[in-house]
């Protein structure tokens, strides 16, 4: 008979560092899936101690409490105490804090014990404790609390070893059996507090000066006038970075993938296999795969921030702002997350607890910039916006797309306050949140999480994006067009006639069929419609416009006022299907969807067309 694997869970505040020492436990042995029946992500991973032993590793969702006020606290508890459907308690449970924060996160450690699960401590940040003078006596520390206590720095590379010797001493012991009925009941929080007092004065020595750089930096970042000062150039610096920064690499992917297509183009015969490569795939995905450098620099950016413990400052900065419009401060980091993608951010909400809050975040999340934009709005700023300083010292191209996210977040602030107001607003969530100490990024930390991205990036591009651009080739390949037709094939092509059938209910918007075509896919992924564009001008055009670039191609074809609707059109542009399907289960279901979809298409529709009418009024035909 097979002896059951054991199963570890780490349990952690958010910001302990519990994701990293995750990381470093597993390696690349992990999954990521939903917890049974919810929509909280759950992660799990295999773990081989030094002694061979094998165990499975559960990183729960990062809780302040086992007293749930969101969902992700919720499972937390469920899972620890085996009300979780399908799901038993841990075997072991490893409760992860950081060092540099006893006081915080002790609280947490002995609502744990309370369950009565087999348990061990683990020191996080071990490294950053001791050089800011904190003394932990371990030892003393285990005594009192009555379970193993290690050190450990998730992000060094042998930095789990103690913690990988003291769960073989626990595995080479049969796992106890798991108690009947695991104890739920949270101590009472004054004799917690009581405890954790006593609990610092026996075993920590916490240097006083230990705080005064990050409160003497504190006093400016989170000033009520430089902060946003401050929290506003850091964005306008990310947003110039990401174009000058990208150039000489995105011209490098550029001429490669127009050598490529011109290779391929010599060595094959005319024909429908020369124009799959050459026209659908090539100049299709190529058009989307050159924007990647600019996808990463707007990343590194923002995993800079994260590392160096600066986001939770700007949520806490911008949680006054965001009362202003109905919104809680902790809808900064599910609306943050967005302009990575729609998609995480909106799962992150459901660590809003208010339902009012949280389905006021989901509405206005797709209104931030995500990821996939980018490609859309760095082709068509490149094509019409010239490449000029702007008070010698700014580059205008950055000032637009600066621009364009400013217009997405202030539009989404005036969406929640409107919808506030019209539900009759409410008592707002107060938002606790820890503010860690700043620390230098850690480049392993943020490679991975470049990496991560690439990855993600080139999956897309190699599946869903190339999937869809070789059925937009066919649709725009066949039928072919009659004996004697003399305009371009795709124009009688079923593309080109699904485009011409759409063409009236767009015109108003400075949109022609060919535009048209290009927003058809784009709503399996936005930054398909680069990769579309490329594909109908490649087959509809002639002669040597077939090699030209794109951003060349529209620039000389389309007008200012097409391409500036076009821009604002992807301000607000009805979301990808992931991203409905994603509202649906946070939401509960499809009428919320619904309710995102129509109102984002109106808003976008209205908005286009008033910047298209502007537009001409002011003589940019």
């Amino acid at each position: 008979m097979d002896t059951p694997v054991p199963r570890l869970a780490l349990l952690g505040q958010p910001n302990c560092g519990k994701t990293a020492l995750f990381n470093r436990l597993t390696g690349a042995r992990q999954k990521v899936a939903n917890y049974a029946g919810v929509t909280v992500e759950r992660k799990t991973g295999w773990l081989t101690t030094p002694a061979g032993r094998r165990a499975q590793v559960i990183d729960l969702p990062g809780t302040y409490s086992l007293a749930p006020l969101s969902q992700d606290e919720a499972v937390t508890r469920d899972l620890l105490t085996g009300r979780l459907a399908g799901e038993a308690p841990p075997d072991l449970l490893v409760c992860v804090v950081d060092a540099t924060h006893l006081q915080l996160h002790l609280r947490l450690v002995l609502e744990a014990r309370a369950l009565g699960l087999p348990m061990l401590l683990v020191l996080n940040m071990a490294d950053v404790a001791a050089a800011q003078g904190v003394r932990i006596d371990t030892a003393r520390l285990a005594e009192r609390l009555g379970l193993p206590v290690v050190t450990a720095v998730g992000v060094q590379r042998h930095g789990a070893q103690a913690l990988l010797a003291q769960i073989d001493d626990v595995l080479a012991h049969a796992v106890a059996p798991h108690p009947e009925g695991v104890a739920d009941q949270i101590p009472d929080p004054a004799e917690l507090h009581r405890q954790v007092r006593a609990l610092l004065a026996d075993a920590v020595h916490t240097p006083v000066q230990r705080w005064a750089l990050s409160d003497r930096v504190d006093r400016w970042v989170l000033h009520p006038v430089w902060g946003y000062v401050g929290l506003a150039a850091l964005l306008f610096l990310m947003f110039q970075a990401v174009f000058a920064w990208a150039a000489w690499p995105m011209e490098a992917l550029d001429t490669g993938m127009a050598a490529l297509g011109e290779w391929v183009g010599t060595r094959l015969a005319d024909g429908p296999l020369r124009s799959l490569l050459v026209d659908g795939v090539i100049a299709g995905v190529g058009g989307v795969l050159v924007f990647l450098p600019q996808i990463l620099i707007l990343f590194l950016f923002i995993f800079v921030l994260e590392d160096s413990g600066y986001l939770p400052r700007a949520a806490f900065l911008m949680d006054r702002l965001m009362g202003t419009v109905g919104l809680s401060g902790r809808s900064f980091i599910p609306l943050l997350s967005s302009f990575a993608c729609a998609v995480p951010g909106v799962m992150a909400t459901r660590t809003i607890g208010h339902w009012r809050d949280r389905w006021l975040t989901i509405l206005v999340a797709p209104l931030m910039t995500c990821s996939a934009r980018l490609p859309v709005y760095a082709l068509l700023i490149g094509a019409f916006v010239p490449r000029r300083s702007v008070a010698g010292v700014f580059n205008l191209q950055g000032v637009v797309l600066f621009g364009l996210y400013a217009l997405g977040i202030l539009s989404a602030m005036g969406v929640a306050f409107a919808v506030s107001r019209r539900t009759g607003g409410g008592a707002r969530t107060p938002l606790l949140m820890e503010l860690p100490a700043y620390r230098l990024p850690h480049l392993r930390n943020i490679a991975r999480g470049l990496w991560e991205r690439t990855t993600i990036f080139l999956r897309r591009v190699g599946g869903v994006i190339l999937a869809l651009m070789v059925l937009l080739w066919f649709l725009s390949s066949y039928p072919a067009p009659p004996a004697g037709f003399t305009g371009a094939p795709i124009e009688v092509s079923w593309a080109g006639r699904l485009g011409h059938l759409l063409a009236p209910l767009f015109a108003p918007l400075g949109f022609d069929w060919r535009i048209v075509v290009a927003l058809i896919p784009a709503m399996a992924a936005r930054e398909v419609v680069v990769a579309a564009l490329g594909t109908v001008y490649a087959l509809s055009a002639s002669g040597d416009q077939v090699a030209d670039a794109l951003g060349g191609l529209i620039g000389s074809q389309w007008s200012l006022a097409t391409a500036l609707s076009l821009l604002v059109w992807f301000v607000y542009a009805p979301q990808c299907v992931a991203t409905l399907a994603a509202i649906r289960r946070e939401a509960g279901g499809w009428r919320h969807a619904a309710v995102v979809a129509v109102y984002l298409f109106a808003l976008a529709y209205g908005a286009s067309w008033l910047t298209y009418r502007l537009a001409l009024a002011w003589g940019a035909a």
